[in-house]
């Protein structure tokens, strides 16, 4: 993708797909037809292989074949991204280099994690990543897990020496950091990561949302993003609203149990399966995610 088509097309609501597994592999048909699911419902675009899908259980020929598959349904019909990082640097040139090959239309990339590098470091891993690779790319920004935060300084350089560094899924509960790069930068795309600050993100001037509720309700994170764009931010503030049980609900456990659990429930995939060491949802998390889903109205829906 050309990076001023990036900087139009890279917006909206970009749901980070699960991996469905049958049988302790993945199932590829069940993931092809959540693609379809997501572009028939509106989803402005769609995350492979992000933190949802339960990327380092994986191996790195199952993630291509994802990528495979979600470029071939999808037809580019919406901007595919593809999350390429991982804590090897090598591991990642790989990753990032088949993206691109294969179609997407931009990678995120994670902060390596566990390894807590210094600012110098990540900007010249990033740099030794995406060099010559002439592909939109995002930092996927989540220290929670990753244990190594961006700062505003290191945003700076990297724009300065990358021309293809477009922005970041930004997955922190720190609306001032948004602040300050849109007012340092005003045309960086920065998507929310965090259900939560889903509409107050996009207020502020997020472009878009990279939200785990959007394997189940992409419908209103797509009506939500047009209710920012026309500037109706009641309509927006009622659809958060509408959205604020569920969206704690996808952190009641390690992401992606709970979302995973509410899928099966409701019939968007065939099986509930995880690898270890990740497990499925506990009896009594099943029950509270399901009081969740009976107030949310979904079990009403299944019914008629």
């Amino acid at each position: 993708m050309d990076i001023l088509l990036a900087l139009d097309k890279l917006k909206g609501s970009m749901p980070p797909l699960i991996t469905p597994f049958k049988g302790g592999e993945v199932d590829y048909d069940t993931y092809a037809s959540l693609v379809k699911f997501q572009i028939e419902r509106g989803s402005h675009g769609i995350l492979v292989n992000g933190t949802t899908s339960e990327p380092s259980t994986l191996t790195i020929e199952e993630r291509n074949k994802v990528v495979d598959v979600a470029v071939e349904i999808n037809q580019g019909q919406v901007p595919i991204v593809v999350a390429s990082g991982s804590q090897s640097l090598s591991e990642t040139k790989t990753l990032t280099n088949y993206a691109k090959k294969a179609g997407a239309d931009a990678v995120l990339i994670v902060t390596p994690y566990y390894i807590r590098p210094s600012q110098q470091g990540l900007i010249e891993y990033y740099l030794e990543v995406t060099e010559g690779q002439n592909i939109p790319w995002m930092i996927y920004h989540i220290p929670g897990r990753a244990a190594v935060s961006v700062t505003l300084e290191t945003i700076k350089e990297l724009r300065d020496r990358s021309p293809t560094f477009v922005g970041m899924k930004h997955a922190v509960n720190d609306l001032g950091f948004v602040s300050e790069c849109l007012d340092a930068f005003p045309d960086y795309l920065i998507f929310v990561g965090l259900e939560e600050l889903s509409f107050p993100e996009m207020a502020i001037g997020a472009v878009g949302l990279m939200n785990a509720v959007g394997n189940l309700r992409p419908d209103v994170l797509v009506d939500m993003c047009q209710s920012v764009w026309d500037n109706d931010l009641s309509k927006g503030q009622e659809l958060h609203q509408k959205l604020f049980e569920l969206n704690q609900a996808v952190f009641y456990d390690t992401n992606p149990i709970p979302i995973k659990y509410m899928m099966k429930r409701l019939g968007i995939i065939p099986a509930n399966e995880h690898r270890l060491p990740m497990l499925p949802a506990s009896p009594e998390l099943e029950k509270r995610l399901d009081d969740v889903l009976e107030r949310a109205g979904f079990f009403r829906k299944l019914k008629k």
